[in-house]
């Protein structure tokens, strides 16, 4: 699709990949709110009067109110927006992990629906869609014109119904067409697998309500035949998710109280310190899954994996554990999603996701368009490639990372870590040539395939060594 021209607003198509602060809170208070700007106001009834006279076609009051509301907070950053009926049930159904459709993230980008990334187990998944297809027709049709929401909508559907997909992507000459069968989907968003020498693998593919409780069970199912050598967490093209949850699984593994993140906003309630315990990690009065956590948990040895696909809650947990030196972070600079958005429901079932804070990690460094910079800088292949990732920075109108809003000041660049050569054959030897495919990121869960994960494994094998050495 070429190079990256204009990013479009980049949104959890079917599982909320944005941070969000279920604070369901009143709008404005009368003490507060700010007085009517009339003369815009004018201006503004001149606009809606002349469409109701003269627009070619009848247009219904609601419908243009609506647009309005979806335009004042669409046009203030990339993850405010107006949620109808609809899109408020899909956020809070999403968040729970269970919903309809066929399992893929995305965005808008030039007018088409960008994949940012395949939902795992899922339809779309199992179909083989890649992240950066560019879907431009659904059935028979085009997705130009349609905004992202109303595409998501076609794109869903009841369980067992089918949907055909048009999609351009980078490197084919022609369209492909992928038919797809819609089924409900329920994301497992915590999975782990005990590797060969007593190393353990967590993957969290999202942050929901129950993600805490699942690592919680996961950790203990690892540690049940003897105590882990190491632990990797991988946390690439994580989306994020909720902010209690980032917290709840950062406690895991951190002491109890110690400072996992801090929002800042214009309002009191933006301005917040999340610690590593349960009144700020549980909702309502939930037992503290805590409880159940093998002690090995916070001592075990860990190493990070992130990407250009970890986002917002999978920052907060990178950032606090690499803050507070419990992890080395490894793979390569992260979203750069550093903003809080709170949901405030209207009538009528429908809400606004408004962005009302900036989240820092524990050192008080921002992510907002800056992402985690691993303290170990490796590609996704050894041939030191990685795939061209959207990331906040690229989108239209994102915040930049300081608090009050002026200009950061400029930083020195994170030197990257220096390529591997690649290993010299022996001496009359036949030369090999480099197998691509076998060089990327695999599906299969803790593939050996997997580059990174290799060498985060190499990693915390040398630091067994050094510590048997000290």
């Amino acid at each position: 699709m070429g190079k990256l021209k204009q990013a479009g607003l980049v949104c959890a198509g079917m599982l909320g990949g944005v941070l969000l602060s279920l604070q369901f809170s009143a709008i404005a208070d009368k003490e507060t709110r700010a007085s009517l700007p009339v003369e815009e106001l004018r201006t503004f009834a001149e606009v809606f009067n002349a469409i109701k006279q003269g627009y070619v076609e009848p247009v219904e009051d609601k419908k243009l109110i609506t647009h309005a509301i979806s335009g004042m907070l669409s046009n203030l950053d990339p993850h405010s927006s107006y949620l109808d009926a609809d899109a408020f049930k899909d956020l809070q159904v999403g968040t729970q992990g269970e919903f309809g459709g066929i399992g893929i993230e995305v965005g808008m980008e030039d007018g088409l629906v960008k994949v940012v990334s395949p939902i795992e187990d899922t339809p779309a998944d199992r179909a083989g869609v890649k992240p950066g297809d560019m879907i431009f027709k659904i059935d028979d049709t085009l997705v130009k014109g349609l905004t992202l929401n109303e595409a998501v909508k076609r794109m869903r559907g009841k369980p067992k119904s089918q949907i055909r997909l048009s999609i351009l992507r980078k490197g084919e000459t022609k369209p492909l067409e992928v038919t797809l069968t819609r089924e409900v989907i329920k994301v497992q968003s915590v999975k782990s697998k005990l590797l060969d020498g007593g190393y353990g693998y967590l993957r969290i593919t999202s942050f929901q309500e129950n993600t805490g409780a699942a690592v919680v069970k996961h950790l203990n199912d690892l540690t049940k035949p003897g105590p882990l050598k190491g632990l990797v967490l991988d946390l690439r093209n994580d989306p994020g998710g909720l902010l209690n949850s980032a917290v709840g699984v950062s406690a895991a593994f951190l002491p109890p109280d110690t400072l996992v993140t801090s929002t800042d906003g214009r309002t009191a309630d933006a301005k917040h310190r999340f610690s590593a315990s349960p009144a700020d990690y549980l909702r309502g009065s939930r037992d503290d899954y805590l409880r159940n956590l093998p002690p090995q948990a916070r001592k075990v040895p860990m190493v990070v994996l992130v990407n250009g696909g970890s986002a917002s809650a999978s920052e907060i947990v990178a950032g606090a554990l690499q803050d507070h030196k419990r992890a080395l972070v490894l793979g390569t600079t992260t979203f750069g999603k550093g903003s809080v958005q709170t949901v405030l429901p209207l009538p009528g079932n429908t809400a606004i996701k408004l962005t009302t804070a900036r989240y820092f990690t524990p050192s008080g460094r921002s992510i907002q368009a800056k992402g985690i910079v691993p303290d170990i800088v490796v590609e996704e292949s050894a041939n030191g490639s990685s795939a061209q990732r959207l990331r906040e920075a690229n989108l239209d109108h994102h915040l930049d990372g300081s608090k009050d809003g002026t200009p950061p000041a400029k930083e020195t660049p994170a030197k990257p870590a220096a390529k591997a050569a690649p290993a010299k054959p022996k001496s009359g030897a036949p030369r090999e040539e480099a197998d691509e495919s076998s060089e990327l990121p695999s599906r299969e869960l803790a593939s050996p395939k997997d580059y990174q994960l290799t060498q985060a494994l190499n990693l915390l094998k040398g630091m067994q060594i050094m510590q048997a050495i000290q």
